[in-house]
């Protein structure tokens, strides 16, 4: 039998995503430990993660670690960490990670890859990642819907990045989170994207779960907007995404999803800066290259900008 090549696993980012997918490996019996800030570190390692899923509610015993040098046996590395931060973060690791390992990125946004791409030779494949969770204090994980994965390559896939791309789904698979290659991942990205940029700043400005947001017509208008100027976007980029893709993709979100918050909501609760510059930051600043007027998305960016500066520095 194939010893399996995925023996030692680390996340990068314990956040509640790389909670949550580091948590259903740990749970299944892989070698998983999670990379976090000194505070998360301390309270996970005393008394475990907290799991509080859908399907079980459990305390998961998982290795945890706040030192970034014990990356030096991965197999694999699930890169969780904030858009803002992967640049930093890649640097940090860059020479700690064994060459041979893979990254996958579990994150927001469409450039992370790339980012990371620059900094290492390692191979860097993305993950579409759905599912709605959060962090409640340091340890507890509260899971409010789904948890699946679609992984793939940015370019056209070689038969060995088949093979450790089907090593991957196998992997989750056995921990009982679905995982499937995408042949067209970057489209997969986009509308993932697409759904960041509709819900993530609305969910912020309002701290309003998305099945409450579409409950509200003038939101539900908003969000359309929003939808009408990325796929404007998008086209630009050479993706071709169809309307009523788009519109499936937000409706579905908000009846999976009815009771999250999203993320961006999570960070100003916390007093934390969030990931907008990467979602509809990111679409204001390729309308502006595009000379595309993206005004909706101009706004809810704006909103979220001026929440971001009332924040201490």
């Amino acid at each position: 039998m194939k010893l399996r090549k995925f023996k030692k696993i680390y996340v990068l980012g314990a956040g509640a995503v790389g909670c949550f997918f580091g948590g259903m490996l740990a749970r299944s019996n892989k070698d998983t430990t999670l990379i976090a800030r000194p505070e998360r570190a301390n309270a996970i390692s005393a008394d475990g993660l907290e799991m509080q899923c859908q399907k079980f509610q459990e305390i998961v015993s998982i290795n945890v670690s706040h030192d970034l040098s014990a990356l030096t046996d991965a197999d694999l590395v699930l890169l969780c960490v904030k858009s803002p931060d992967t640049e930093n973060t890649m640097k940090q690791v860059s020479s700690i990670i064994p060459k041979e390992a893979v990254i996958l990125s579990l994150q927001n946004g469409v450039a992370n890859v790339e980012i990371a791409s620059s900094i290492t030779n390692n191979p860097v494949y993305p993950a579409v990642v759905y599912v709605a969770c959060g962090m409640h204090g340091q340890r507890v994980l509260k899971h409010h819907g789904r948890g699946e994965l679609l992984v793939g390559s940015i370019n056209a896939i070689s038969p060995h990045e088949l093979e450790s791309l089907r090593e991957i789904c196998t992997l989750f698979e056995s921990a009982a989170v679905p995982c499937e290659i995408a042949p067209q991942i970057l489209k997969d990205m986009w509308l993932k994207f697409l759904v960041n940029c509709s819900y993530n700043a609305i969910s912020g400005i309002g701290q309003i779960a998305y099945g409450e947001m579409v409950k509200v017509p003038e939101i539900v208008k908003l969000i359309n907007g929003i939808t009408e100027e990325f796929l404007q976007i998008a086209a630009q980029k050479g993706l071709h995404i169809e309307r009523h893709e788009a519109m499936a993709a937000n409706d579905a979100i908000a009846k999976t999803m009815s009771t999250q918050i999203s993320s961006t909501a999570q960070d100003l609760r916390r007093g934390k800066k969030s990931e907008i510059d990467y979602l509809n930051g990111y679409i204001v600043k390729l309308g502006k290259e595009y000379e595309i007027p993206t005004p909706l998305n101009e706004s809810v960016y704006a909103m979220i900008k001026m929440l971001e500066s009332r924040m201490p520095i």
